[in-house]
């Protein structure tokens, strides 16, 4: 076998979500997100089918000629072979009515193969069958690593920070965003990871999102904001990085000194035992000390671990800042940039690890 993490490792996690299943009454889940199958089986592989009863064996269904490929590296043993897409919804269902499920538990998610479609076929399919959502059950487990995924991320770290390193390397003006890009990718994969995340935002007029552009350039007195997801055994870490091209002038001036002044005052307050809002109180006089309140997205961390970004997410999803922070969680901030117009986007973000003590341990 050719596995990443040990036997033992996986199955507890099966076990434990398995308790959570019978604890809710919920006959069996369905897991049709990347990132939660790869949880639960150790491997990446796409299309992401695997049927986990509240008790028993879980059941994998996998592409006609992919069978052997995909036992070598995984501890599931029982595997459903299928030809092509509608066989999967088939074979899923006639598992489902001949075990006589009657509550049936899916991941309302918004990752790759977690359609809405697939929710509705599903239920037509399954008229007899209560579907509930069980994001909550997995994302509470997803949400505290064991050691192995502390390894991990800590490898991806260390990759992350040499992209970074390498990336800043190549600034000039007249360099396109693809062109940055192209070095991360280069060195990223190279040194182990299997689906790295770039982003690049050179100004002006800056982009949250900011997936890189072949006809955006960098100029002078604007900034270039890098942003990498390393991957490490599917595992990520998180890092962002801002620089001014030129001399800059006040306004960008007070924009960088108040980036890094919220980024040590959140290093310096955020630890196990405190919720994200109760930080982002303080860090909302750190912005309004400099003139960038209004500039500033709300919302300073977010989890790391499967995904680049998950729960929690306070960026994103107001509820996740009241989200009591714990050791074993591992965290990104400053996630939320300043954004400029005119000069661009600001940012300045590292990956941490809450230790058993409650402090935070820097993996970028």
């Amino acid at each position: 076998m050719n596995m990443r993490f040990p036997r033992s490792i996986l199955r507890a996690r099966l076990e434990k979500f398995q308790s959570f299943l019978k604890e809710k009454n919920i006959d069996a889940a369905m897991i049709r997100t990347l990132s939660s199958f790869v949880y639960f089986t150790g491997i990446k592989w796409l299309r992401p089918a695997l049927l986990i009863p509240a008790e028993g064996e879980p059941i994998a269904f996998i592409a006609k000629g992919e069978e052997e490929g995909f036992l070598e590296r995984t501890w599931i043993e029982n595997i459903v072979a299928y030809s092509e897409g509608g066989e999967v919804m088939a074979s899923v269902s006639g598992t489902i009515r001949k075990s006589r499920y009657r509550v049936v538990g899916l991941e309302f998610g918004v990752e790759r193969d977690a359609y809405i479609l697939f929710y509705e076929f599903f239920k037509r399919l399954n008229r007899n069958v209560k579907v509930v959502d069980i994001s909550d059950i997995i994302y509470q487990m997803r949400m505290f690593k064991d050691d192995y995924e502390l390894n991990a991320i800590r490898k991806a770290g260390e990759i992350a920070s040499g992209a970074m390193k390498k990336m800043l390397e190549t600034l000039d003006i007249g360099i396109s965003e693809t062109d940055i890009a192209a070095e991360g990718y280069r060195f990223l994969y190279k040194h182990g990871c299997e689906e790295p995340k770039v982003y690049v935002d050179a100004g002006p007029y800056p982009r949250v999102h900011s997936e890189p552009l072949r006809d955006n350039y960098v100029k002078e007195n604007t900034f270039v904001t890098i942003i990498i997801g390393a991957d490490y055994n599917h595992y990520y870490a998180n890092i962002s990085r801002t620089v001014y091209i030129g001399k800059p002038d006040k306004k960008a001036r007070d924009a960088l000194e108040c980036m890094d002044a919220v980024y040590n005052l959140a290093f310096e307050k955020t630890h196990a035992d405190v919720k994200p809002i109760t930080i982002m109180r303080e860090l909302e006089e750190v912005y309004k000390k400099y003139g960038m309140a209004r500039y500033h997205v709300r919302g300073y961390l977010h989890g790391v671990g499967l995904k680049i970004e998950e729960t929690p997410i306070t960026t994103i999803v107001p509820n996740h800042r009241t989200i009591m922070l714990k050791p074993r969680m591992v965290i990104a901030l400053v996630h939320a940039p300043i954004m400029i117009s005119g000069i661009g986007q600001i940012k300045r973000e590292d990956t941490f690890i809450i230790e058993d003590d409650g402090s935070l341990d820097k993996v970028t």
